[in-house]
């Protein structure tokens, strides 16, 4: 597949402070890569350096093999269009909103109701265009800031954080329109997210981004289902376990850890052993459910956190387990702290670092 941006060698410095370091990486044409790690990572400072708005300290930029400086930056910002994670909007009509990078291009009245329309179907706002972009909720407003982009069908399109804090709904709407002009149009798509289940399930390859430094690039199945230190450190605080493991005839292996809790997994291994199950890998129900999955635990809520479209549930079960269910199965099964609920997860789902 062609490389459509190459980084090489990107540092970028505040001061004292190492917002990127060294960071070498390709965006191949008509992909979707996920730049995943924690707050403070880089990679918002990573997509404003691929998207042309800042440049890096040290290091060069290539797009389409044409290594980019202040001459031709222009022309290159061109190709590319960046949203942002807090939606921008002008104190206007969503139509307006829409139509203005087009105006900026020099589009006709004609053409430019032509791709607002086509923008709008796109984010599923039809019917949305006299309205305020400003009175609508935060959700249908990140939708505007992206129908806003898709209108320029640039070849490249990069979101920073494009679901966060937004309700089940919008959040499915952003997903479904980033996976339909991809496949349908073939945008390459660089995301960034700190969503762990968002990186599996929308894109071709994982960046895992930790403290400026580009830890690990692969498939997701790769890069979140293998052994990795630098995963286990992203997700330190969740569902890390250590003890002893042991091999059990039929192949699988055993591991008692701290608490009196026994975890089955799908690895054989044998000895002193960390282990850690990834929040989304959990499956919450309140009864025991029939699954061939080997780990079965009851416990009790006791914290509950709501990042808008998912839940997160800490479960006192021996230990502590961090788990994550959408906002609507949260309300159906009218969970809250101090529910009583059962965990199941399969010994695959069961990762050594």
């Amino acid at each position: 597949m062609k490389c459509m941006v190459k980084l090489e060698a990107i540092s970028k410095r505040y001061g004292e402070i190492a917002a990127l370091d060294n960071v070498d990486l390709e965006i191949r044409e008509k992909e979707v890569l996920t730049l995943l790690g924690p707050n403070g990572s880089g990679k918002t400072t990573l997509l404003r350096i691929i998207a042309f708005i800042d440049s890096p300290t040290n290091g060069d930029l290539l797009f389409d093999g044409e290594r980019i400086y202040d001459g031709n930056k222009v022309m290159a910002r061109k190709k590319c269009t960046m949203v942002f994670q807090r939606a921008a909007l002008f104190n206007s009509t969503v139509y307006k909103n829409i139509a203005y990078g087009l105006k900026l291009r020099g589009c006709s009245k004609r053409e430019t109701k032509e791709k607002v329309g086509e923008a709008l179907a796109l984010a599923k706002l039809q019917g949305y265009e006299k309205r305020y972009a400003k009175k609508l909720s935060g959700g249908e407003q990140q939708r505007v800031s992206l129908a806003r982009a898709l209108a320029l069908n640039t070849q490249l399109l990069l979101l920073d954080e494009p679901t966060a804090n937004l309700d089940p709904k919008n959040a499915s709407i952003i997903e479904e329109t980033i996976s339909f002009v991809n496949r349908e149009f073939g945008t390459t798509i660089v995301a960034a997210t700190h969503n762990i289940f968002q990186a599996e399930i929308l894109t071709d390859r994982v960046g895992l981004l930790l403290a400026g430094r580009l830890a690990q690039v692969g498939p997701p199945h790769e890069v979140l289902r293998g052994p990795s230190t630098g995963l286990a450190s992203f997700a330190r605080l969740e569902n890390i376990f250590s003890g002893n493991s042991k091999i059990l005839p039929e192949g699988t292996s055993i591991i008692e850890a701290d608490g009196g809790l026994k975890i089955e997994s799908a690895t054989r291994k044998s000895g002193k052993v960390t282990v850690f199950v990834m929040p989304e890998d959990i499956i919450v129900s309140e009864r025991a459910i029939l699954s061939s999955a080997r780990n079965v635990f009851r416990g009790k809520i006791v914290d509950v956190s709501d990042l808008g479209s998912i839940v997160k549930l800490r479960v006192a079960a021996r230990r502590d387990f961090v788990v994550q269910v959408t906002k609507r199965s949260f309300v159906e099964m009218r969970l809250n702290v101090g529910s009583l609920v059962f965990l199941t997860f399969k010994a695959s789902s069961v990762h050594h670092v």
